[in-house]
C-alpha cells in the first residue's frame, strides 16, 4: 500500500534514471530552427495526381524527420491552379515571410528583420539532368526570390538500397544476400537506366557500383534518352557472361516520359523494375540536401550496410 506522500515503508523506491553523460548520451531531437527557410521540392515532368501523391509522400517523410519543417511542392510545369508552379511557390513563400514579420512588428514584438534565403530548392531528381536543372535554376531566377538550389539527390548508398528493394519487389533480385534461397528469375546482370545524358550515366555508375556490391552481379549504367545506349550496354553484359538481364530505373518517376521505360526493356529484351518512387530514402535525402545547405546537419543519412 502507498500513502499520499509515497510508497509504504519497506517498498523499494523507483528513482528516475539519470541522463547518460559523455559520448553515450542520447542526442536531443533535432527540430527546424525558428524562421528557417522553407524546403521547396522542385518536381519535374507533367503534373498528375500520381505525381502529386508521390511528392506529398516525399515531403511527409522529410517533415517526420525534422519536426517544424516548412516543406512545400513546386511543379516545374505547374499550371498555378491544381499544380502550383515552382516560381509561384517561391514568390508566395517570400510574401508570407514578409507578412509574418510585418504582423509581428505591428503587434509591438521585438523581432529581427528576416534575412538570408527564403527557401532551399531541392530538385526531385535521383541524378543530374542538366536540361531539367537549368529550368529549375531559371524558375528560381524568374521568381526574384533569394533561394538556394541544391544538387540532385544522388549518387548515394541509400539509392543503391532503394534500387535493390525495387528489383527484389519485381522478383529480379534476392532481397537479402545472406539468406540461403534463390530466386529463379533473379538477374545476373543489371542495366541501370538514367535520363540526362553522359553526366547522368556517370553519376548512375557510382550508385551502380554500390548496387553491384549488394547483389554480387555486374551493373552497368545506360541512358534512356540516348539512342542505342540501352542496347549497347545489354550486349556488353551478355558478352561478358550475363544471360538473365534486368532493367533498373535510376529515376524517381515524374521525370520519366510515359512509355520510355517499357520501350527500353523491350529493346534490351529483359524485364524492368519499377522506378524508385516515394521510397523512404528519397524523403531523407531531400531533407539531407536541405539541412546541409543550411549547415544544420553534421552528416548525410547513412545507407544500409551490405549483408
Amino acid at each position: 500500500m502507498s500513502s499520499p506522500t509515497g510508497p509504504a515503508s519497506g517498498l523499494p523506491v523507483r528513482m528516475p534514471r539519470p541522463r547518460q553523460p559523455g559520448r553515450h548520451r542520447r542526442p536531443e531531437p533535432v527540430v527546424a530552427p525558428e524562421g528557417a527557410p522553407a524546403l521547396v521540392l522542385a518536381v519535374p515532368g507533367t503534373p498528375s495526381a500520381a505525381t502529386r501523391s508521390l511528392a506529398e509522400e516525399v515531403v511527409s517523410i522529410a517533415r517526420s524527420e525534422l519536426p517544424g519543417l516548412d516543406a512545400r511542392i513546386g511543379y516545374l510545369d505547374g499550371d498555378d491552379s491544381e499544380f502550383p508552379a515552382l516560381k509561384s511557390v517561391l514568390t508566395r513563400t517570400a510574401e508570407e515571410r514578409t507578412a509574418r514579420y510585418e504582423q509581428a512588428v505591428a503587434a509591438g514584438l521585438d523581432v529581427k528583420e528576416p534575412d538570408g534565403p527564403v527557401a532551399v530548392v531541392v530538385p526531385l531528381l535521383a541524378g543530374p539532368d542538366s536540361a531539367l536543372l537549368r529550368r529549375v535554376r531559371q524558375a528560381v531566377m524568374d521568381s526574384r526570390v533569394a533561394a538556394d538550389l541544391t544538387d540532385a539527390l544522388g549518387p548515394h548508398p541509400l539509392l543503391a538500397e532503394a534500387l535493390h528493394v525495387r528489383l527484389s519487389e519485381a522478383g529480379l533480385a534476392r532481397a537479402d544476400r545472406a539468406r540461403l534461397f534463390t530466386v529463379a528469375t533473379a538477374a545476373d546482370g543489371i542495366i541501370l537506366a538514367s535520363v540526362g545524358g553522359d553526366e547522368a550515366v556517370q553519376a548512375a555508375g557510382i550508385t551502380g557500383m554500390l548496387l553491384a556490391a549488394r547483389l554480387a552481379v555486374p551493373v552497368m549504367a545506360a541512358a534512356l534518352d540516348q539512342e542505342g545506349s540501352i542496347t549497347s550496354v545489354a550486349e556488353q553484359l551478355r558478352s561478358s557472361g550475363s544471360q538473365q538481364l534486368a532493367l533498373a530505373p535510376y529515376l524517381i518517376g515524374p521525370e520519366l516520359e510515359p512509355g520510355l521505360l517499357e520501350a527500353a526493356a523491350e529493346e534490351a529484351g529483359c524485364p524492368a523494375a519499377e522506378a524508385l518512387g516515394p521510397y523512404p530514402a528519397i524523403g531523407k535525402l531531400a531533407l539531407a540536401k536541405y539541412t546541409t545547405a543550411l549547415g544544420i546537419a553534421p552528416q548525410q543519412p547513412q545507407g544500409t550496410p551490405v549483408r
